[in-house]
């Protein structure tokens, strides 16, 4: 079944907030099987009487429900808006907004995608301003095709 993507008009913050969620949505997801190819013939390991007890800290993996995921997959649409014809700068600009949704900090960026601080920053906020702008006009769109068909 096809799903049509949600046009909500946000805000440049609003928008950075989303895609964070939806970077931490991706992590949260449960992988089913792990890797291929990466099997073991060991047995299971058996807990001592120490981590039985709670003398290491117990993990807990919360899994996402259908809402996280829809709006994660809605904010990932979104990367699709940023665009301004040339493939490398709009690949480039994709993965700058994905990494600083993923928190990564500014270093590892500029020296994944080779560009300097400043640059990869402006680069950033241009790209989440185009993101504002395609939401915001194609939220109007909707709207007004909704009146002219009432």
């Amino acid at each position: 079944m096809a799903r049509k993507p949600t046009t909500v008009a946000l805000t440049y913050n609003e928008i950075e907030d989303r895609l964070e969620e939806a970077a931490l949505t991706l992590k949260r997801l449960p992988v089913k099987g792990g890797a291929k190819g990466y099997g073991s013939s060991w047995p299971d390991v058996v807990r001592s009487r120490f981590t039985a007890y709670g003398f290491e800290q117990a993990r807990v993996k919360v899994i996402p429900n259908a809402q996280e995921i829809q709006r994660m997959e809605d904010a990932i649409d979104w990367l699709r808006l940023i665009g301004s014809g040339v493939e490398q700068r709009d690949a480039q600009d994709r993965r700058i907004v994905w990494m600083r949704a993923e928190l990564y900090p500014w270093r590892v960026i500029c020296r994944h995608v080779g560009l300097s601080r400043a640059t990869a920053w402006r680069r950033w906020v241009a790209a989440l301003l185009t993101i504002e702008k395609r939401l915001a006009k194609d939220a109007k769109a909707k709207r007004r095709q909704s009146e002219s068909a009432e």
